[in-house]
């Protein structure tokens, strides 16, 4: 039987989602903490330390998410992820896109070189080149904390308005031209897994942050055409396995790639999917079993 480690925080709904996945394609899935885990060097093991897979590594890991923490430990937690990938066990996603979507400032690089829209953006710390910046725009920006989910610490900012105190984000500007509505708030949300988009949803904010974790109404739509294309082409740009990536329309109507999630939730979108999100996750997983 194929074993599968499935790092997460917290076991929530997803995580039950996925075991029951994995079980029913006769597959073993164990939850364990990446901050349990550790290197343990030269007493002849594997040389990582995986609660519940104490006699041999898992045969693939998924990652749900990884607990916050200093940087020491975050930088640990990553580097199990190098090292089961080192040691050929496939991580999904491994440490090098997550690193890539957690820093969205990375993120919206790799998108711009691709050649995928992106809103125009500044990420710095210097607010001097922040302001320059704002008066080239001459529009409304929205400021983001470079690490964040979930609509957390997004201001609209007009062009008159003053950038937010620097401590409020970490001392690091990340500016993005604000390219939503002032009424009928949306967006998309596509998930894709192993290059193919798999499911599609519009979401209709209650205000101009469209997170279904602030209310947003889910409306399912053909995961096909423009949407899926671009949100495919950004997935393959950070070289996620799995990414759920948001995009947005313009005043008129182009299709722009606003984030790249590569530990996404998708509550919501299988709330309005008929497809089993989780099963197709497991299986990807099991598919990348050598």
């Amino acid at each position: 039987m194929r074993r599968v480690a499935i790092f997460v925080d917290e076991p929530d709904w997803h995580t039950r989602r996925l075991a029951g996945a994995f079980e029913a394609l006769g597959a073993s899935a164990r939850v364990a903490s990446l901050g349990a885990c550790a290197f343990m060097l030269g007493n002849g093991g594997p040389g990582v330390a995986i609660p519940g897979f104490e006699d041999a590594l898992p045969d693939a890991a998924l990652v749900r998410s990884i607990a916050k923490g200093s940087f020491e430990q975050v930088t640990l937690r990553l580097g199990i992820l190098h090292a089961l990938a080192t040691v050929e066990v496939p991580v999904v996603n491994d440490a090098r896109s997550i690193e890539r979507c957690v820093d969205k400032s990375m993120t919206t690089f790799l998108l711009h070189r691709s050649g995928i829209p992106t809103p125009p953006t500044f990420a710095g710390e210097d607010d001097a080149q922040a302001v320059s910046w704002r008066e080239r725009a001459a529009a409304d920006q929205v400021a983001k904390p470079l690490f964040g989910s979930q609509g957390r610490g997004l201001v609209r900012l007009r062009p008159s308005d003053p950038l937010p105190p620097a401590a409020t984000y970490a001392g690091v500007r990340y500016l993005q031209r604000f390219l939503g509505r002032d009424t009928d708030w949306r967006d998309f949300r596509v998930m894709v897994i192993g290059g193919e988009p798999v499911a599609a949803m519009l979401r209709h904010g209650r205000s101009w942050v469209t997170n279904v974790h602030r209310g947003a109404r889910c409306e399912k739509v053909a995961a096909a055409g423009r949407v899926a294309e671009l949100a495919t082409a950004a997935a393959a740009a950070v070289g996620a396995d799995y990414a759920g990536v948001d995009l947005i329309e313009d005043a008129e109507g182009a299709l722009f790639v606003l984030e790249v999630n590569s530990m996404p939730a998708w509550k919501g979108l299988q709330s309005v999917s008929s497809c089993d999100l989780a099963r197709l996750l497991a299986q990807h997983v099991l598919d990348r079993i050598s």
